[in-house]
C-alpha cells in the first residue's frame, strides 16, 4: 500500500491513541521501558517509505520515543532487534547518530543483543561479534547474549564478554586519524584484486570468499585428518605466504608480488583500531592490496581458556569482516589446532561471509514457549544440520518468531500448545501439526522446496 502524507500522520494518529495510555501507566507507576523494534516485524506504514532496513528499523523506534516525549516521559531506553549481526550493527551505529544528531537531551541508553543467537559455539560468536563490534566503538549501556539454553549460561558469557572489552579497545593507546575507508552506516565489501594463495590454486581478494590461513603447527595437527569431502579445511599457511607485515601508523610500500598485508605482530595497538588504520592507510595511499585479518597482535604468554578465546576472536576479527574489511583470517589466540581452524569458519558463518553448515535461529525460552526448546533444537539439529547454507528458525511462539526470523528459509513456530506451524521464508505454509511429527514434516518441507540433500554416511 502507498501512503500519501496524510494517511501517515493519520496512522501515526492511532499510534499515539493506543501508546500514550501505556506511557501515562508508566509515569504513574515509576516503570521504565523498552522501546524495541525487530529487523522483520516493521509496520506496513514504515515499511512503504523505508524499507526493511536499518533506517526503517530506527525511524520506527525514534516515532515511539517521540510519543513518549510528547507527555514528558523519558524512563525508556533503545533496542534493535535482529538476528544478524551485520544488520543488528548497522542499526545501532545509525540509531547512535540519530540520537547525537538530535541533541543531547536524546541521550538514552541502548541495550544490545543479537536476538536468537541460538546455542553453543555459534549463539555465543554472533553475540560476541554484534554486542563486542559495538561495545569497542563506545555504543551500548546495557547487554543480553539471547542463548537457547539454561538461562543462567548467559549471565557467564555477559561476564566475560565484558571482561575482554577494555583489552580490545584500549583507548590510552595514541592511534592516528585517517578518514575511515568504510561507511559504518552500510555494509561493502573492500575492493581488492584477487590473488592466488598456494593451497590447490585457491584464490582471495575480489569476489573470492573470505580465506582461511593457519600457522604451520597447525597444518601440521590437521592435515593428516583432513578428507577431500571436508569444507572446514585450511585454505592457507601463514608461513608459506608472501606476506607483507606493517605498522599501519606510518606510510608504506608495497612490492608488486605481495600477496597479502597484515599488520606486523607486537605492535601496542588494539587488534580492531590496528587493521581499520590499514585499510585506511592503504586507501589513502591508493592501494588496494587484500587484507589478512589477525584475531590477535600479541600470543599470550600462557593459552587463553577456549571460551575466552571464541570471544576475542569474534569481536576482533567479526567487528571487522562487518566493516567490509579482511579476504583472508587467521585464528591464533586459540590454542587447539583443530578448534581454532573450526572457530575461523563458525566466524566467518556467523558474520554472513561464508556458509559451510546450516545456520539456526533459535529464541531462548520465555514464558509464552509452547515447547522444550532445547530438546527440540537439538532434534532438528540431529536431522538437519549436514544441509549447508540453509537457515532454519526454531521459535517458541507466534508472538515474536515470526517478525525475529526475519531472513530464515524455513521456520519451525509454536502455535498453540502441543502444535506447530511450519514457515517457508515469513509465510506459514503449514499448521496444527502434533509436535512429535513436526520435526520430520519439516524435513518434508525443505525438500519439498528443493534444500535436502541426504547427509555423508560418514557425518550421519
Amino acid at each position: 500500500r502507498e501512503y500519501t502524507d496524510d494517511q501517515y500522520d493519520a496512522e501515526l494518529g492511532r499510534i499515539d491513541q493506543k501508546f500514550t495510555p501505556l506511557v501515562k501507566l508508566c509515569q504513574e507507576q515509576g516503570r521504565a521501558m523498552r522501546i524495541g523494534t525487530n529487523h522483520g516485524s516493521l509496520s506496513d506504514r514504515i515499511m512503504n517509505r523505508f524499507g526493511d532496513t536499518p533506517l526503517g528499523m530506527v525511524e520506527s523506534a525514534l516515532e515511539f520515543a517521540r510519543i513518549a516525549r510528547a507527555q514528558g516521559y523519558h524512563n525508556f531506553k533503545f533496542s534493535m532487534k535482529s538476528s544478524n549481526p551485520k544488520v543488528m550493527i548497522e542499526c545501532y551505529r545509525l540509531l547512535a547518530a540519530r540520537l547525537a544528531a538530535l541533541g543531547e537531551d536524546w541521550n538514552y541508553p541502548l541495550h544490545l543483543g543479537v536476538t536468537e543467537a541460538g546455542e553453543g559455539e555459534d549463539g555465543r560468536i554472533k553475540s560476541a561479534i554484534g554486542i563486542g563490534s559495538l561495545l569497542c566503538d563506545g555504543i551500548g549501556d546495557t547487554i543480553r547474549v539471547s542463548l537457547t539454553e539454561d538461562s543462567p549460561n548467559e549471565i557467564a558469557v555477559c561476564r566475560d564478554l565484558l571482561a575482554q572489552i577494555p583489552l580490545l579497545a584500549n583507548s590510552s593507546v595514541p592511534v592516528p586519524e585517517l578518514p575511515l575507508s568504510y561507511d559504518p552506516f552500510h555494509y561493502e565489501r573492500r575492493p581488492t584484486p584477487e590473488v592466488e594463495l598456494g593451497l590447490d590454486g585457491v584464490r582471495c581478494g575480489g569476489s573470492q570468499l573470505i580465506r582461511v590461513v593457519v600457522t604451520r603447527a597447525t597444518w601440521e595437527k590437521v592435515a593428516p585428518k583432513i578428507r577431500p569431502s571436508d569444507d572446514v579445511r585450511p585454505e592457507a599457511v601463514y608461513e608459506d605466504l608472501n606476506l607483507l607485515e606493517v605498522d599501519p601508523r606510518e606510510d608504506f610500500t608495497v612490492p608488486c608480488d605481495t600477496q597479502l598485508v597484515t599488520v606486523k605482530d607486537g605492535l601496542p595497538l588494539p587488534a580492531i583500531a590496528a587493521f581499520r588504520l590499514l585499510a585506511a592507510r592503504l586507501r589513502r595511499l591508493g592501494l588496494r592490496n587484500p587484507i589478512l585479518l589477525k584475531d590477535c597482535l600479541t600470543l599470550e604468554p600462557v593459552p587463553l581458556a577456549p571460551n575466552i578465546a571464541l570471544l576475542r576472536a569474534s569481536v576482533v576479527i567479526g567487528s571487522l569482516l562487518c566493516d567490509g574489511i579482511g579476504d583472508a583470517i587467521l585464528v591464533r589466540g586459540e590454542a587447539g589446532g583443530g578448534q581454532s581452524l573450526r572457530l575461523a569458519f563458525n566466524i566467518l558463518q556467523a558474520a554472513g561471509c561464508r556458509s559451510f553448515k546450516t545456520d539456526y535461529v533459535a529464541c531462548p525460552s520465555c514464558g509464552r514457549t509452547l515447547f522444550n526448546l532445547q530438546t527440540v533444537t537439538a532434534r532438528i539439529k540431529s536431522r538437519t544440520a549436514h544441509l549447508k547454507g540453509v537457515k532454519i528458525a526454531i521459535m517458541g511462539c507466534i508472538v515474536n518468531g515470526p517478525g525475529e526470523m526475519a531472513d530464515a528459509d524455513f521456520g519451525y513456530v509454536g502455535g498453540a500448545p502441543g502444535k506447530i506451524n511450519l514457515y517457508v521464508g515469513k509465510k506459514a505454509v503449514k499448521f496444527n501439526i502434533p509436535e512429535g511429527e513436526a520435526v520430520e514434516r519439516l524435513v518434508d518441507l525443505i525438500r519439498e522446496h528443493g534444500k535436502w540433500v541426504e547427509p555423508d554416511p560418514v557425518t550421519a
